[in-house]
């Protein structure tokens, strides 16, 4: 199908979103949209697939205009959208999840499409039990049953926001080799991206936003440079590792044993110490999300101790609120279900972040307040914006500004999920000045890149077992990738005595 977008306009209040916006897409292209946090991407997407409709403007399908008015009249259209957060419903099993949607009456013919989702999957290699429930997937996997969801329903245009994040590498190329078969088949392909290193690797071309406005476009061979100045206007530095005095002990994990619903993880020992940063890496659901929760209390462990400050306070069956009491703070990587809270504004997140004092709530101080964080973290919002309508990496900006000070310990998952080259910098400019005054970080990622750049010492975890703490300096991506797939593990022991 061809797409054609003509002088596409869509305004949030005072907030030009996206700004008299033209380009098109021919049938079987894997179209790259780049653009910085808040280019207007995802909003340009969302009015392809019905969830906003354009001030002014045109949408064409193989040359004709229509009128999207729901993301239902999309998909009869032939569009679907992959969202950088899958909107699937965890309580159901994956083939309830499935069949949501499909015509056919109030009672859907369940042994028809267990037939059609075990094809679909089989095509592709999906290896995902569709009597399983959704909230077992990996982010990964909900991806893959989102796109089988999206075919089944007969789209013939596929939009992707920002997929790639929070998903390992193996899952990256998986899903990378499936959306080159689906453009070999005549798809048209639509990839919301910052990355520049996953368009120039997968594009048939690309698309620049900045600022609401479209930049250009580039064909292959891509030339980096341009491009990132042309989605920020300007070069990009390169900012050295810092090295950063560690102190005393802020957590002590000592032969912690973990049960997950398909993960069990046996004996893991880290001390982690004021000022240092601690990345666990790993396939999706190779058990660190389970680790995480556990140094936060929101997972408890089966046997062993996790143990805070310097006095071996043992946390062991504590909640939550009694590890933040105690400095500790956790940012999860599903951000509007597990972090913020939709319909919210962020003055009113703020209001419940802080500390209370007095029976009244200072409004003029909140606001205040919320307007200084948007400052200090670059948050493109007002202090009335809700939460949903911020951009992914915006929400990102807002959570971290969230984080009380002083702290002893964060722990984070996808850091930088969905945020651009500018924002990472920045970020984690802000994380490493916490470290400077104390502040031990522990993160996830699936970025290996990011994961040697500014870790101290690394955590590898795969299939349950868990390295000891390797030193992130003697570590390349390639040994890195190595050991999260399970190899060269007999070898670790020389490495762990250097870490």
């Amino acid at each position: 199908m061809h797409v054609e977008l003509r002088e596409i306009t869509k305004c949030f209040g005072a907030l030009r979103a996206n700004d008299h916006i033209s380009f098109s897409v021919p049938p079987a292209t894997i179209q790259g949209i780049l653009g910085e946090n808040g280019a207007g991407k995802s909003t340009l997407m969302k009015i392809l697939s019905g969830f906003y409709f354009p001030d002014s403007g045109d949408i064409l399908l193989d040359g004709k205009k229509v009128k999207i008015s729901d993301p239902a009249d999309a998909i009869r259209h032939g569009i679907g959208m992959l969202h950088q957060d899958p909107l699937d419903f965890p309580p159901l099993k994956v083939i309830d999840d499935f069949i949501l949607g499909k015509k056919g009456g109030i009672l859907p013919k369940r042994r028809a499409a267990l037939k059609e989702f075990g094809e679909l999957a089989k095509r592709f290699d999906f290896s995902i039990d569709p009597e399983s429930y959704v909230d077992t997937l990996t982010v990964g996997e909900r991806q893959q049953l989102e796109i089988l969801r999206l075919l089944w329903l007969s789209a013939q245009v596929l939009i992707l926001d920002e997929p790639t994040t929070g998903i390992s590498l193996p899952q990256k190329e998986k899903l990378f080799a499936t959306l080159k078969k689906l453009a070999a088949e005549g798809m048209t392909i639509l990839f919301v991206s910052h990355k520049l290193e996953d368009v120039e690797a997968l594009c048939d071309r690309a698309t620049v936003l900045r600022q609401g406005k479209l930049i250009g476009t580039m064909d292959p061979p891509f030339n980096t440079k341009v491009l990132v100045e042309m989605m920020f206007g300007k070069e990009m530095p390169q900012e050295p590792k810092a090295q950063l005095s560690v102190g005393s002990t802020v957590l002590n994990a000592k032969h912690v044993d973990l049960d997950g619903i398909r993960i069990q993880i046996k004996g893991l020992d880290l001390e982690v110490r004021a000022g240092e940063v601690i990345g666990l890496a790993g396939m999706e659901g190779s058990g660190q999300t389970l680790f995480l929760s556990a140094c936060a209390g929101l997972a408890q462990p089966v046997g062993g101790a996790v143990c805070l400050d310097e006095e071996e306070k043992d946390m062991t069956g504590h909640t939550y609120l009694e590890y933040r009491k105690r400095g500790v703070a956790y940012l999860p990587a599903a951000r509007l279900e597990q972090a913020l809270i939709p319909g919210l504004s962020l003055t009113e997140h703020f209001i419940l972040s802080e500390e209370m004092r007095g029976l009244f709530i200072d409004r003029k101080k909140s606001e205040e307040l919320t307007k200084a964080r948007i400052s200090l973290y670059n948050i493109k919002g007002h202090p009335d914006s809700t939460v949903e309508s911020l951009s992914g990496g915006n929400q990102q900006r807002a959570l971290l500004a969230l984080m009380r000070d002083p702290l002893k310990l964060i722990l984070v998952e996808h850091p930088t999920r969905g945020l651009d080259i500018e924002s990472t910098i920045y970020i984690w400019g802000k994380l490493k000045e916490r470290c400077a005054r104390g502040t031990a970080i522990v993160f996830i990622s699936s970025d290996l890149d990011e994961i040697l750049k500014y870790s101290d010492r690394v955590l590898v975890f795969f299939a349950g077992k868990v390295t000891p703490p390797l030193d992130a300096n003697s570590l390349s991506v390639e040994r890195l990738g190595a050991l999260i797939g399970g190899k060269d593990w007999d070898t670790l022991e020389t490495e762990a005595a250097h870490a």
